[in-house]
């Protein structure tokens, strides 16, 4: 039954009066529901009763029922309720599927022994680790800024890596642009971190022989991978080469930094809910869209110049699919945050300070794939 009376652990209509005028409230499980008739536009209605209700432990959206504008409220949980029983799944697949892809690199017979397996794990401590510290830097910043986030999930695939990355969930509003920044930002910097440490530690561990049944047989398939500028930089800072002597190869934990490197370029892509997305809508505003809007054009610009210049058509196939990608994610939208209040100084120059290692981790073909 409804009613117009205050809720006992929500804002009163009272103080919603200015921009709700609220008829009638329930009760609804956990929910708070209140019927009424917006006075002003959403965006200024959002801005004035989502910290009321955040006062309250609430989080708050607009919505309709049966012809009638509702403000539904549920509460905000920031942490981790019961066991995340998907998530630990996942890791562990994650942590299988890494360590099987690794085998390769180590040229690891595993039909003679199928155990094995468990010496690629050097390989999947930097894989998973570079992951897991870039998705911990966005979880921490959304329970810094009190937005509601789930554990990430990783992703397992039977790839050349094992994995096709993780994600975190963000289930809140964005209460502003400085905590959409640092929640954006701090994914890529805490990775890139990671990164740098993992590619320094492989880069002075012996090189991988290349067996010699792996050199003559037909049926090999040769990757190369394409080393980004800050691989090269990081290789020049510890004095360690990039490549080897025919018959030898890179310790697989380069790989795994290597990985770290494309995973940040992919993320800092500066479109819809990528977290180059978060970085440019949080520094730009809505200003973003015209960014969003020329990403697809210049990634399907790529794709052309790497099948018609560098004539390697797996890396072409790879940046036509990410153009695709970029496309639906700029149809989606960004992220939009409560307070559109600009950024600090500081703010603006860590984003283009993050943009610069994002433009070291490029190369126009990060792989060749050689039948």
């Amino acid at each position: 039954m409804g009613s117009t009376a205050p809720p006992d652990d929500g804002p009163s209509p009272e103080r919603l009066k200015s921009v709700f005028r609220v008829y009638e409230t329930r009760s609804d499980g956990r929910r708070l529901v209140y019927y009424g008739e917006p006075l002003v536009p959403q965006e200024r209605l959002m801005q004035t009763v989502w910290p009321l209700f955040r006062e309250h432990g609430y989080e708050v959206n607009l919505a309709t029922e049966t012809g009638e504008y509702v403000l539904v409220a549920e509460p905000a949980e920031t942490g981790v309720n019961g066991f995340p029983l998907t998530n630990v799944v996942l890791f562990l697949l994650t942590i299988l599927s890494t360590m099987y892809a690794g085998t390769a690199w180590y040229h690891i017979q595993l039909a003679e022994n199928p155990l094995a397996v468990l010496e690629a794990w050097p390989f999947t401590a930097a894989v998973v680790g570079v992951l897991l510290t870039h998705e911990l830097g966005h979880y921490v910043m959304t329970r810094y800024h009190g937005v509601e986030a789930s554990l990430p999930y990783f992703i397992p695939m039977p790839t050349l890596i094992g994995t096709m990355g993780a994600v975190i969930r963000m289930k809140g509003q964005m209460p502003d642009r400085e905590a959409l920044f640092d929640i954006g930002v701090a994914g890529p910097l805490a990775g890139l971190v990671a990164t740098i440490v993992v590619t320094a530690i492989g880069l002075t561990m012996d090189p991988i022989s290349v067996p010699e049944r792996v050199v003559n047989s037909p049926n090999t398939i040769q990757v190369e991978f394409g080393y980004p500028p800050l691989l090269h930089l990081i290789a020049m800072a510890v004095g360690e080469p990039v490549s080897y002597s025919e018959g030898l190869a890179v310790n697989p934990v380069v790989i795994g930094g290597w990985v770290g490197m494309f995973i940040t370029l992919l993320n800092l892509i500066p479109v819809g809910q990528l977290d180059g997305g978060h970085i440019v809508r949080a520094m730009l505003g809505e200003d973003q869209e015209r960014i969003a809007a020329l990403v697809p054009v210049a990634l399907f610009g790529l794709a052309a110049y790497v099948f018609y210049v560098e004539h390697v058509s797996n890396a072409s196939v790879l940046w036509v699919f990410w153009g695709l990608l970029a496309t639906w994610v700029a149809y989606v939208g960004p992220a939009n945050p409560i307070d559109e209040e600009g950024l600090d100084t500081r703010r603006k120059l860590v984003g283009l300070l993050t943009f610069v290692l994002g433009a070291l981790c490029f190369t126009p073909v990060p792989i060749e794939i050689i039948a």
